[in-house]
């Protein structure tokens, strides 16, 4: 009898010791925020964000892998055309000859991914600049350069003609600036050089709709 209160202790010890060598349970897995790829356009007026639009998978992907490979760096807005739209892109407007302005790219096109029921020419529209429909009767885009539709009513006349592939959501004052400088009158390339850096920048949706009142859809 006088060793069983020792033996009970040790029970207790050892049953303590069973239950803190239990595997404890994972902690439930919480799915982290969705990281989008927005683009940056960074300008001496300040910078204008844009998303690209997933449903337009070519013109997203090819924008993408050219600001990843820095292509869009030190180009112009080299066609910037009151109350319709700012061009830039080509870059050709890397070079000290303004002339050759908006007739270079990549070496490349892109087929044309239209869809006006979805994307419409809107104030903030990004679309794919290409050549006109007597010789590219398919659409298809130039593989860099770009526009920005400027009126607060859109450009309507537009829809169907090129693919819209992304929207500025934040920064198209920006835009406005650009247009706004001197230039000249017959080419709309403004005479001081609006050049660019475009970047991608990862963003979560949470920061993107508590900062800049943007919701993906």
């Amino acid at each position: 009898m006088r060793f069983l209160p020792f033996m009970l202790i040790g029970f207790t010890f050892l049953s303590s010791q069973c239950k803190e060598e239990e595997p404890q349970k994972p902690d439930p897995i919480i799915p982290a925020d969705t990281i989008e790829q927005i683009i940056r356009i960074r300008t001496n007026f300040g910078d204008m964000l844009m998303w690209l639009h997933p449903e337009t998978p070519l013109h997203r992907n090819n924008f993408l892998q050219l600001a990843s490979q820095g292509l869009y760096n030190q180009t112009t807005f080299h066609r910037c055309v009151p109350n319709f739209v700012i061009q830039g892109g080509d870059p050709n407007s890397k070079d000290a000859d303004s002339t050759n302005d908006g007739t270079g790219g990549p070496g490349y096109t892109i087929a044309a991914e239209i869809d006006s029921a979805k994307f419409k020419h809107i104030a903030g529209a990004v679309g794919a600049a290409r050549l006109s429909n007597n010789v590219n009767p398919t659409r298809a885009s130039n593989g860099s350069q770009f526009y920005i539709v400027l009126p607060q009513n859109g450009t309507p006349f537009l829809d169907g003609e090129y693919t819209v592939f992304g929207q500025i959501f934040n920064g198209l004052s920006v835009a406005q600036l650009i247009v706004s400088q001197p230039k000249n009158p017959i080419t709309n390339r403004p005479y001081t050089n609006q050049t660019m850096l475009v970047e991608v920048m990862p963003m979560s949706r949470a920061l993107l709709r508590e900062q800049y009142g943007f919701e993906v859809r």
